[in-house]
């Protein structure tokens, strides 16, 4: 057995041997910030890990994770209690991270079944259409999804273009980020709002202005700037194109029905309520909710076994982005229990200058602090925990927060998915499609290259969205 499973286990052990007959929670009020160490420990290694020591954390995240966890978890039992400690992992791990993973790994499969053949040419138009049906379809199935199912296609579509780099970074713009606003199922961060308490449908009613002023501006400026560097290109001899043009065409539409089956079972578990539930320490499971993560699980069954094979293989499908996702995501939700605590403690908690950040003088949230905060935050850590935490710095009751805070609960919502796009890693499939890129051959800007594109790009675009919204 590895030495991180045998660890693992032990802190397991340790937990439920003081399991409590009675519940007993964590009080935020009650802890140093010096408990957020883990949490700020994860999400910086998760941030420059790749970037600083890439060998080290690509064979060894894992381990880093699990001992950011367990800083966590074990100091929470000793000095807490184990049994404090044990209900807050059990309600974190049932209530909040299976349901996430469990909803990642569907989309994820049923994505990696999905094939585009063929090829088109890459004029500023049908760039500009593949980046606004990408766009569309984040909402749908994802913001991995649809970064996973199109990216190869619009790379096969500009292989014979000088200048494409371009191309990709406004694809990690409106694919693999802002596109996903509208629904739970297009960005994380949104799924986790779901989670608490968020309805299905409340993202698309709010964001929608948001969300097409960003998309519309964003598309006409891809539009100018690539019809620009075609003509630029015209003027020399062309590139051998290495994929002619040859006929469109879908395989894997199976995925697109079983993406249907994964979208209903969200929307019957927000609106079935049978009263039917599973009493455990630290989490109260109601059956729409265990059924509904079963059916996430079987529909990824159903796509490994109905879709041909050759699909996944031509489409370079691998475990290994969603196995890293769930063991990263296992340390972020284990190290964010003390965070929440201290927030949900509000001014008497130990982020109490935060707080005053986003609140005005009688009280009231400031949205413009919430969404720029958020945003910058969500820019450089994953954007999926940073929207946790201004969550529940905006009282964390979803539904105040739909009603009197709906500004706010907007700002947080579009500061999380739409700066995710402010760098490579701001967003899962933004690391995901920078590599995919590379590896064609694309000569993609670096780190701090491409925050010269969203910098000069993104920045102009959210002040006017600050101006426009939430002045």
């Amino acid at each position: 057995m590895k030495t991180g499973m045998i660890i693992a286990a032990s802190v397991a052990a340790l937990l439920a041997s003081a399991l409590p007959a009675m519940a007993a929670e964590l009080d935020g009020a009650s802890l140093a910030l010096l408990w957020a160490t883990p949490f700020v420990g994860i999400l910086l290694s998760i941030a420059l890990g790749p970037l600083l020591f890439a060998h080290v954390w690509e064979h060894h995240y894992g381990k880093i994770a699990l001992a950011w966890g367990i800083l966590t978890a074990l100091p929470l039992a000793v000095i807490k209690g184990a049994d404090v400690a044990f209900e807050a992992l059990m309600h974190t791990a049932l209530l909040e991270y299976v349901p996430f993973i469990a909803l990642l790994f569907a989309l994820f499969t049923c994505a990696g079944g999905i094939m585009v053949r063929g090829n088109l040419r890459g004029s500023p138009g049908t760039n500009a259409a593949i980046l606004a049906v990408g766009a569309g379809l984040a909402s749908v199935i994802g913001t991995t999804g649809a970064a996973m199912v199109l990216i190869r296609p619009l790379l096969r579509a500009n292989d014979d273009r000088r200048h494409s780099a371009h191309v990709v970074v406004f694809f990690i713009f409106l694919v693999a980020n802002i596109g996903g606003s509208l629904t739970p199922l297009g960005d994380p961060p949104l799924f986790l709002g779901f989670l608490r308490g968020v309805d299905f449908f409340w993202t698309l009613q709010h964001l929608f202005p948001e969300t097409l002023f960003v998309v519309a501006l964003l598309l006409g400026v891809f539009f100018l700037l690539d019809r620009h560097l075609y003509k630029r290109e015209a003027i020399g001899p062309r590139l051998r194109d290495p994929t002619p043009e040859s006929r469109l065409g879908v395989e894997g539409l199976v995925n697109f029905a079983l993406i249907g089956v994964i979208i209903a079972a969200v929307l019957v578990s927000a609106a079935w309520r049978p009263g039917i539930s599973l009493e455990l320490p630290g989490a109260t499971l109601a059956l729409q909710n265990v059924l509904r993560d079963a059916v996430f699980v079987l529909v990824a069954l159903a796509s490994l076994m109905l879709t041909r094979r050759g699909i996944r293989q031509a489409n370079g499908f691998t475990w290994g982005p969603i196995i890293e996702v769930a063991k990263l995501f296992a340390a972020i939700f284990t190290c964010m229990i003390p965070v929440m605590a201290m927030l949900r403690a509000g001014s008497s908690g130990a982020f109490a200058p935060l707080v005053n950040l986003v609140t005005g003088p009688t009280g009231e949230p400031v949205p413009v602090a919430y969404f720029w905060l958020t945003g910058i935050l969500s820019s450089f850590l994953d954007n999926a925990p940073t929207y946790l935490v201004f969550f529940e710095l905006a009282g964390g009751d979803a539904q105040h927060l739909m009603r009197e805070g709906a500004l706010t609960l907007t700002a947080v919502s579009a500061g999380a998915v739409f700066m995710g796009a402010n760098t490579y890693i701001g967003n899962a499939p933004n690391f995901m499609v920078y590599a995919i890129a590379r590896h064609r051959g694309v000569k993609m800007p670096s780190f701090f290259g491409y925050m010269l594109w969203s910098g000069g790009i993104l920045i102009p675009v959210f002040l006017l969205v600050t101006w426009l919204f939430y002045l």
